[in-house]
């Protein structure tokens, strides 16, 4: 009987404890469950906060890294920034046709293996032009001259330092053209001199190091010079001209492209251009000048401030232009005096996100004869002129770099009355001594009353058959600054009652270069002008001794070949 109610009991004392047993048990799964999630998660957090420190040192070591990269190309080209304006791309010093001797195929011989002191340059230049109504000229023509021009250049630098030298002799010709080539330096210069100097050149100086540890040399150099400066639009060697602006004097550099400043200074007069004769120094003319570059302020930012003084003597003028003597009414009236002050300030740059611009302002102000009649002699008058002009450009992130601008430049007029003598001050701009092929490809244009608007497109296409290949194109409209002043390109055509208007043209142009191999490259062009009022009226008037007939609009086509020697 007790062993019975003992089992009972047991039994019933067993069913509760069991189950609370596989409660506790159950409960027991779900703690650890929860524990299990709750180190999951701590895990997971722990994962998350050193990945998000790996990846905050990742971050952190490719910025330095791309830090020291761009220092390191800061380094290598110091504080300069390339321009990227149309047109403005200044001609290099050696010009850029120059080698290093044992950078040519001449290291394949082993007497120029280590010839790094000695730069040799041999350039040939032939291009065909086809001008139907150029109205350079004052009668209506169909012209198809062959421009020929050969350079040749040698120079000696570092082997005997500081003592430096360099010689530069070009020869430039017309054939098959229908005008006279007697008296035509714009096309015709044959074997001559550009440049021949001696230069004292210093790697280090007194004016030490900029902020990158680069070297400020300075260097002074006398005899025949040719070089650009600023834009180019008023001191230039000419590249696209058939021949070369050239001087004779001093110039002296301190520092170079690489620096924070550099500051370049001259003291020159130019050489008169012969056709057939060697040419000579123009002894009516002194030209002095200092220009500053100022790349510390900025990376986004290059100052360029400057001025120039034209002085010239009157009584020793002989020539024109062209190297042809002057005689009579056109003696006396070339034989004025001048003195002409030009200042100026040039700021350009480039962003990272594609932008460029170009901007400058240029305020001329001096006196200068002017030539009233044989009778009445000359008078002395101020002079008072300015130039200003801006472009702005964007170049896509693309394959084929297109670069899209905007430009619009003004160089001031000279305001005539329309009769009777004039004894107005002079207010036209004075060119010097530049470039005006940025200004028309048909070479319609120089610096001197103007305004004009411009869009310009650039692209490099990419096609598999050529590399390299740059194209570009632009639209202009071209107005006179003042109506009643001359439009010198086109024949010195003039309306001094204003009454033919401002209107002068529009042009549109297309350029092509392909870079054949690295001793040959060719260059295609194609321009139309579409003549505005003005050329349309003044051509009537009897004065000006033009074509009345002829055709409101002139194409122009050109085809280029460059060898190089080296």
């Amino acid at each position: 009987m007790h062993t019975k109610r003992n089992l009972s009991f047991s039994k019933k004392l067993a069913q509760p404890l069991l189950i609370s047993s596989l409660l506790l048990s159950g409960g027991f799964a779900h703690a650890n469950e929860a524990e299990i999630k709750l180190a999951d998660n701590t895990t997971q957090t722990t994962k998350s906060i050193e990945d998000l420190e790996q990846e905050e040192k990742v971050r952190a070591r490719l910025k330095e890294i791309a830090d020291e990269a761009k220092a390191a190309a800061k380094t290598a080209n110091g504080y300069y920034v390339e321009r990227r304006s149309y047109g403005t791309q200044k001609e290099s010093e050696p010009p850029r046709y120059v080698k290093q001797a044992n950078k040519t195929w001449l290291k394949d011989y082993d007497a120029f293996n280590d010839v790094n002191w000695l730069d040799l340059g041999l350039e040939y230049r032939a291009r065909y032009e086809h001008r139907d109504n150029d109205f350079r000229r004052a009668d209506e023509n169909i012209d198809d001259p062959l421009l020929l021009r050969t350079r040749a250049y040698i120079g000696v630098k570092e082997i005997l330092d500081p003592l430096r030298f360099a010689v530069e002799v070009q020869d430039s010709r017309r054939n098959n053209g229908d005008y006279s080539r007697a008296y035509d330096t714009r096309d015709v210069n044959q074997a001559d001199i550009l440049q021949g100097y001696l230069e004292l050149h210093f790697k280090e100086s007194i004016f030490g190091k900029d902020d990158l540890g680069n070297n400020r040399p300075f260097w002074v150099r006398g005899g025949r010079l040719a070089w650009e400066s600023l834009d180019r639009r008023l001191i230039a060697r000419n590249e696209w001209r058939n021949t070369t602006n050239t001087f004779q004097g001093v110039r002296a550099n301190i520092g170079d492209k690489k620096n924070d400043w550099q500051l370049e200074a001259f003291a020159v007069k130019p050489v008169q251009r012969f056709t057939r004769s060697l040419d000579e120094v123009d002894h009516s003319q002194d030209f002095y000048g200092v220009i500053g570059d100022w790349r510390g302020w900025s990376e986004y930012v290059t100052l360029q401030p400057y001025y120039f003084l034209l002085k010239q003597d009157g009584n020793k003028v002989k020539y024109n232009s062209n190297g042809q003597e002057l005689t009579g009414a056109t003696l006396s009236a070339a034989q004025i005096d001048r003195k002409i002050h030009t200042a100026g300030l040039r700021a350009y740059g480039a962003f990272n996100s594609g932008w460029d611009y170009d901007t400058s302002y240029v305020k001329q102000w001096g006196n200068q004869d002017r030539f009233l009649s044989n009778a009445l002699g000359s008078i002395n008058v101020d002079h008072e002129a300015y130039s200003y002009g801006a472009e702005v450009g964007y170049t896509f992130k693309n394959a084929w770099k297109p670069r899209v601008s905007a430009y619009y430049g003004v160089a001031s007029g000279d305001s005539t009355p329309a009769t009777g003598t004039d004894r107005t001050d002079s207010q036209r701009f004075e060119r010097l001594f530049g470039f005006a092929r940025p200004w028309s490809n048909n070479d319609y244009i120089q610096m001197e009353n103007i305004r004009t608007p411009k869009l310009h497109l650039e692209f490099e296409p990419k096609v598999s058959f050529l590399q390299n290949v740059k194209v570009d194109t632009s639209f202009s409209w071209y107005r006179l600054d003042d109506a009643s002043d001359r439009w010198q390109a086109g024949s010195n055509l003039r309306d001094r009652t204003g009454a033919s208007g401002n209107d002068l043209g529009k042009e549109v142009d297309l350029r092509v270069r392909f870079p054949i191999n690295q001793y040959a490259s060719l260059n295609i062009g194609y321009a139309h002008f579409w003549a505005g009022d003005f050329v349309k009226d003044s051509v009537k008037i009897a004065g000006n001794n033009n074509d009345a007939t002829r055709a409101s609009s002139s194409d122009f086509f050109y085809t280029e070949l460059t060898l190089l020697g080296f």
